[in-house]
């Protein structure tokens, strides 16, 4: 298996877009009463790091059948390096208190397609 790096160059080399980016599964660790508890304040730290430039994507995931609420997140960062990352999911007040436990790992974005609309007069945004 190549390293990382290697393969990233591999990616850029062929023309992909290559963009590096850092993707968080955040899973419940402690009562669903303590993630409630921490929700106001995980909240306003994502709406930071959004604010910031820091935070691509965020929300929740579903179970396998796409059916239920699993309790799972999913979280996609911008950051320098794997451990800026790693300090951001760190620094999240669900995984700094304890209430969930996360997973991180590099995403390298190489195809797919992004739509954005903005109406100007209507003041609307549609992102598909």
């Amino acid at each position: 298996m190549p390293s990382w790096e290697a393969y990233k160059r591999t990616a850029k080399e062929r023309g992909a877009l290559a963009l590096e980016l850092f993707v968080v599964e955040s899973v419940p660790a402690e009562t669903s009463d303590e993630v409630r508890a921490n929700l106001p304040e995980h909240l306003e730290y994502q709406r930071s790091l959004e604010a910031a430039g820091k935070l691509a994507f965020a929300g929740p995931l579903s179970d396998p059948t796409g059916e239920l609420m699993q309790g799972t997140g999913l979280i996609v960062y911008r950051a320098g390096s794997f451990e800026e990352a790693q300090e951001l999911a760190a620094d999240d007040p669900m995984h700094r208190c304890g209430a969930r436990r996360f997973t991180l790992r590099r995403w390298l974005v190489n195809e797919g397609s992004l739509s954005l609309s903005v109406g100007l007069s209507t003041k609307s945004v549609d992102l598909s």
